[in-house]
C-alpha cells in the first residue's frame, strides 16, 4: 500500500449575530479548522485535523508535504514524521509547520488502525474504551449567566467545567464564586487565565482559587515565560496547567524540566499529531504529571486527543467545546457520545469516525488561500478585526 495523495481542506463557519460570544479577543464571529485526508492506492483514507493559520497550512501540504509523501508506505509513521520534520525544520520546529505535519501524522495513525483492524487507543496499548470529558465554555458573561450555564453542563452529565477569566480581578473572583455555588462542591471548576496575569496578580489569584477548590489553573502566563510558571508553582497549592500554545516534545521538555507545570495540555491538532502528543504524555508520566489535552477546533481533534488520554495511565480528561461549533456538533456521521461525563470511544479500527461530507462541503472555503475576514476565536483576519490593547483592572489593596 502506498500514499497516493494528501489533501488539506479548510473550513469556516460564520456565527449568526445572536450567537456570537465575547471573550478575551473581542467578539467571536467565526470558527475554522483544517481537515487532512491521506489517500492511499488501496482506497483507504486516513483522517486528521489541524488548528492553525489555514492558508499557511494548505500551502505547506500542497507544496511540500504532499509531494514528499507520495508513493511512501503509510504504515511507516515514525520515519515519515522525521522526514516531514526534517523538510520543514528550517522554517518550522514549532508553530504552523509542526501543527501541519501533525495533522498528517494523526491521519497516518487512523490509517494504521484501519490496516491492522484496531482502534488507535488499542494500538497505543490502552484498555479503556471511554475517556473522561469536561465542558469547556463559560466565557465572558455576567456571573449570573455563567452560573446558569455551568449548572446546565452538570445537568447534562458533566462533572467538570472550565471557565475563561482575565477580564478584571473583581469580575474573575465574582465569576468563580458564582459558578462554584451553582455546581456545588462535588463537581470541578477549571479556570483559564488566557495568559493575561502578571506574577503578583497570578499569585494572589492562585490563593483565591485554592479557597474555591479550583481543579486546575490554566495558562496564567504566555508559554515562553517559563520562569514565571515555575516560580508560581512553588507559591500556590493549585495545580498549574498549560501547553495548548506549546509545540512538540522539545517545547514540553523545556517546561517539564523547569518544573513549570502539574498538568500538561498538548493537542494532537497543534503540537505534532498523535505521535508527538503520545511522547509528551509519556514524558509527563515519567515525571509524575497529569495529561489533559486541549481541543478547540473540531470533533476529529477531540477524538484523536481522547485516544491518547484514554490509553495513558496519567490521562485526566479531554476538552469538549460548548460554544455551538458545527465542526464539533455536525462534522461526524456518528456525533460524539458523552455519557456520565465520559466520551465514548469506538472499537471501529483507526479513530473510529466517519466524516459527514455534506457538512464538509457546506463549510469548505472555496479559495483555501483567501480566509474571510472575521474574529476566529484564536485568530483574526482583516485589520479591522485585530484586537485592541487590553487592560486588566486589578483590585486596589
Amino acid at each position: 500500500m502506498k500514499i497516493e495523495s494528501v489533501e488539506a481542506i479548510n473550513l469556516a463557519f460564520e456565527y449568526p449575530p445572536d450567537e456570537r460570544f465575547r471573550y478575551g479577543g473581542g467578539i467571536c464571529t467565526h470558527r475554522l479548522t483544517t481537515l487532512i485526508h491521506v489517500h492511499t492506492d488501496s482506497g483507504l483514507t486516513g483522517i486528521g485535523s489541524i488548528y492553525t493559520h489555514p492558508a499557511l497550512a494548505y500551502l505547506i501540504v500542497r507544496d511540500q508535504l504532499a509531494p514528499l509523501l507520495q508513493g511512501e508506505d503509510p504504515t511507516e509513521i515514525e520515519s515519515l514524521w522525521e522526514k516531514m520534520y526534517g523538510l520543514t525544520l528550517w522554517y518550522g520546529r514549532k508553530g504552523v509547520a509542526m501543527t501541519t505535519l501533525g495533522g498528517i501524522d494523526t491521519a497516518l495513525w487512523d490509517l494504521r488502525g484501519k490496516i491492522e483492524g484496531k482502534p488507535v487507543w488499542q494500538l497505543l496499548g490502552g484498555e479503556r474504551q471511554t475517556c473522561p470529558a469536561y465542558a469547556s465554555g463559560l466565557l465572558w458573561r455576567d456571573p449570573e449567566e455563567l452560573a446558569e450555564e455551568a449548572a446546565g453542563y452538570i445537568e447534562q452529565g458533566y462533572r467538570r467545567v472550565k471557565m475563561r477569566l482575565a477580564r478584571g480581578e473583581a469580575y474573575d473572583t465574582g465569576a468563580v464564586r458564582a459558578v462554584r455555588q451553582a455546581i456545588g462542591e462535588n463537581n470541578d471548576i477549571m479556570v483559564d487565565a488566557s495568559m493575561r496575569y502578571k506574577p503578583e496578580l497570578a499569585k494572589r489569584m492562585g490563593k483565591f482559587f485554592e479557597e474555591q477548590q479550583v481543579f486546575w489553573y490554566e495558562e496564567p502566563f504566555a508559554p515562553n515565560n517559563i520562569d514565571a510558571y515555575a516560580n508560581l508553582r512553588q507559591q500556590i497549592n493549585v495545580p498549574i496547567a498549560g501547553g495548548e500554545n506549546e509545540f512538540g516534545l522539545q517545547g514540553f521538555r523545556e517546561m517539564i524540566r523547569a518544573g513549570a507545570l502539574d498538568i500538561v495540555q498538548p493537542d494532537t491538532s497543534r503540537c505534532g499529531g498523535i505521535s508527538e502528543t503520545w511522547k509528551v504524555a509519556r514524558m509527563a508520566q515519567r515525571n509524575g504529571l497529569g495529561v489533559a489535552t486541549h481541543s478547540w477546533s473540531d470533533a476529529v481533534a477531540i477524538v484523536a486527543n481522547a485516544h491518547v488520554v484514554s490509553a495513558i495511565p496519567n490521562g485526566i480528561t479531554v476538552e469538549i467545546d460548548q460554544m455551538t461549533n458545527p465542526f464539533i456538533e455536525e462534522l461526524l456521521v456518528e456525533p460524539l457520545q458523552i455519557q456520565g461525563g465520559q466520551l465514548q470511544l469506538s472499537r471501529v479500527p483507526g479513530l473510529g469516525i466517519e466524516l459527514n461530507m455534506s457538512v464538509v462541503d457546506r463549510y469548505r472555503i472555496l479559495d483555501p488561500l483567501n480566509i474571510p475576514d472575521g474574529v476566529y476565536s484564536d485568530m483574526m483576519f482583516g485589520k479591522e478585526n485585530f484586537p485592541e490593547p487590553f487592560t486588566y483592572h486589578e483590585i486596589d489593596n
